[in-house]
């Protein structure tokens, strides 16, 4: 196992601004690291470097202690599987699997011996003879995934491989490759756009935009305390609600367009110093209120329901908070319908609340019922 560290990374092409600034970051030995990000955004350029497919601007690149900036790919010790599967189509599975260990001169029966162990780890042994052409998408993704593992090299890098597959591929194919990864100890860097597959996926992901690190960390720290509006809605599905606030410390109030006002609890008084923040919640932390005496505070309000989703296991209602489009997560079949009025509750304690000129986050969720996490015990 070895680890990959970034320092103060850049990249720029020609007289361009750069698409890549100022990049510090630390992947650990055999962990499983995400870079996730909207199209764009420089996640794809920061794994062709660290494969050496790019040329790195400013900064250092290190590989187990080494600098690595100016070392050709084939010295890095790295595989790495693409997008597109990159398949040779005049060669069967068995040969696009070993065709790397062919380059690097290993023994024949060398060769066959790994090819077999890989194959029978992923599910290829019946298709060895068969050429790509015949084989499905998610057979084809295998053997690319295979041709990178046979060569046991102990860093992988992978380039949005699931992107062309079917739902449901996708998903046994994220636990697959995750199974894998810790069978073989093995440090995997993942680019995707899709931030279900870094939720699930990652030991620790990074949030990119506009070639600029947002957030490094774990995904249910990332989920729970966003270190900025653009994070809390990039991740999670559906996306946080976002709506201005003004906050009137004299009267320890919270509101939203006059519609709703929240208490502010005297000890966080001090934490604001400004009158207007950007407020979030969570879909899911929005309350259906089912109670007159919860109807007596002044954390609810009424909103005419604009759009409805029934999923099955959960409904998802949108509605109009002034000029924001809101939507609530409930667990389960509701049976509500577009125009109904609908009463919902909002928590001070479920709440973030971001700085409006730099975007920071002033106060995540303090007490959330969903926002336990439940330990299990054997």
């Amino acid at each position: 196992m070895k680890n990959v560290e970034l320092f103060n990374v850049s990249k720029s092409y020609e007289k361009q601004k750069e698409v890549i600034s100022d990049i510090s970051v630390s992947i650990e030995p055999g962990e499983f690291f995400v870079l996730v990000g909207p199209s764009g955004c420089g996640k794809s350029t920061i794994l062709r470097m660290i494969a050496g497919l790019e040329d790195i601007t400013k900064g250092s690149l290190r590989i187990d202690g080494n600098e690595v900036n100016l070392l050709p790919p084939s010295k890095r010790d790295i595989s790495m599987v693409f997008q597109n599967y990159a398949l040779y189509p005049h060669l069967n599975v068995e040969e696009n699997i070993v065709f790397g260990l062919d380059v690097k001169k290993v023994k024949k029966f060398e060769r066959k011996e790994r090819c077999m162990e890989v194959a029978e780890m992923l599910g290829l042994t019946d298709y060895l003879k068969r050429k790509p052409r015949h084989l499905s998408g998610g057979q084809r993704q295998r053997v690319a995934l295979a041709r990178a593992i046979v060569n046991q090299a102990p860093i992988c890098l992978m380039d949005e491989p699931l992107s062309n597959l079917d739902a449901k591929l996708r998903a046994h194919m994220r636990s697959e490759i995750r199974q894998i990864q810790r069978k073989l100890k093995i440090t995997m860097i993942y680019v995707t756009h899709d931030q279900v597959e870094a939720m699930t996926m990652g030991d620790r992901i990074m949030i990119l935009n506009e070639g600029k690190i947002q957030q490094v960390g774990k995904p249910i720290d990332v989920y729970n305390a966003p270190a900025n509006p653009f994070v809390a809605q990039f991740i999670g599905s559906p996306p946080m609600n976002l709506a201005t606030a003004n906050i009137n410390l004299s009267k320890q109030e919270l509101s939203i367009g006059g519609r709703l006002k929240l208490s502010i609890p005297s000890n966080d008084l001090q934490s604001y110093q400004e009158d207007t923040v950007t407020l979030g919640i969570r879909p899911e932390y929005l309350k259906i209120v089912n109670s007159i005496n919860t109807k007596s505070t002044n954390n609810y309000l009424d909103v005419k329901v604009e759009h409805v989703e029934v999923l099955g296991n959960e409904t998802i209602v949108s509605f109009q908070l002034d000029t924001y489009r809101w939507q609530a997560k409930w667990n389960g079949q509701w049976n509500v319908d577009v125009g109904d009025i609908v009463p919902i509750a909002i928590n001070y304690e479920s709440i973030c609340l971001f700085n409006s000129a730099s975007g920071h986050l002033i106060k995540g969720p303090t007490q959330v019922e969903n926002h336990i996490i439940h330990e299990v015990t054997v």
